[in-house]
């Protein structure tokens, strides 16, 4: 996978992407990620990139040549693609979660268009972005953070970029649950104790145990995900039982 970034500040994703996963990515040649200077496409010797918005008010709106522009001649480079998707990280976005992510994953390449000031032309939203995203419901100073937190979860889904695929499968919101408690050694520590099933060995009571903890902790947690779970009978009958209580 290729993913392109478009934002007014490169810099910024020189340590995110030089760490970890994302990096263990990018040296196996899994996904390539290539960030491009907007201020590169901008207008006169002072490179514009933003203006006055029509109509008064506070702060600058994001121009749309050297947005339209730039993306433009991005899809003439490597790894060209006209349907690579052309996403714009904006708070009016649909709310970025896991199956998104997922099904970004699924593209050869990505564009990502990070906003900034106090928008950007409504043109662009109109005639060139084909997706909006949102990373949740709060106002951030630039696109560039949002971008980071799609790349990771999006890249996480590529085959051979997590040391076990069943990492990913068990992850948190993956399955529409929260993902059950997780314990290493000491078994005891400072007299607090392991659940015995999990030193048990007995693999079929360890899973049933993690799913059952898996529901009582979304049910308890997340009631707006626990909502939406597919769970059997038996199994909203188990939170009826326990949910009354902490986790067994």
């Amino acid at each position: 996978m290729r993913i392109d970034i478009l934002t007014l500040f490169p810099n910024m994703f020189t340590g995110p992407f030089d760490e970890s996963i994302i990096k263990r990515a990018i040296d196996n040649n899994i996904v390539s990620i290539v960030t491009h200077n907007l201020r590169d496409w901008g207008l006169g010797k002072h490179k514009m990139v933003d203006d006055y918005p029509f109509g008064g008010g506070a702060g600058m709106v994001m121009k749309t040549e050297p947005i339209f522009e730039a993306v433009e001649a991005i899809k003439t480079q490597e790894g060209s693609d006209s349907s690579a998707p052309v996403i714009l990280l904006t708070p009016q976005g649909r709310v970025f979660n896991q199956n998104i992510a997922a099904e970004l994953a699924k593209f050869d390449r990505l564009i990502l268009i990070c906003g900034h000031y106090e928008g950007i032309d409504e043109r662009i939203r109109e005639h060139l972005a084909t997706d909006e995203i949102s990373i949740g419901d709060y106002v951030l100073t630039g696109g560039e953070l949002a971008a980071m937190v799609l790349v990771d979860a999006v890249v996480r889904h590529l085959p051979g970029v997590l040391g076990s695929e069943e990492s990913a499968e068990e992850d948190s919101h993956t399955t529409g649950l929260l993902e059950y408690p997780q314990y290493t050694r000491p078994p005891a520590y400072r007299g607090w104790e392991v659940p015995q099933v999990l030193l048990s060995g007995n693999h079929a009571q360890i899973a049933r145990w993690r799913r059952e903890q898996s529901i009582l902790r979304t049910f308890l947690r997340r009631p707006d995900l626990f909502e939406k779970a597919n769970l059997s009978a038996e199994e909203r009958k188990l939170v009826a039982n326990k949910a009354v209580t902490r986790f067994d």
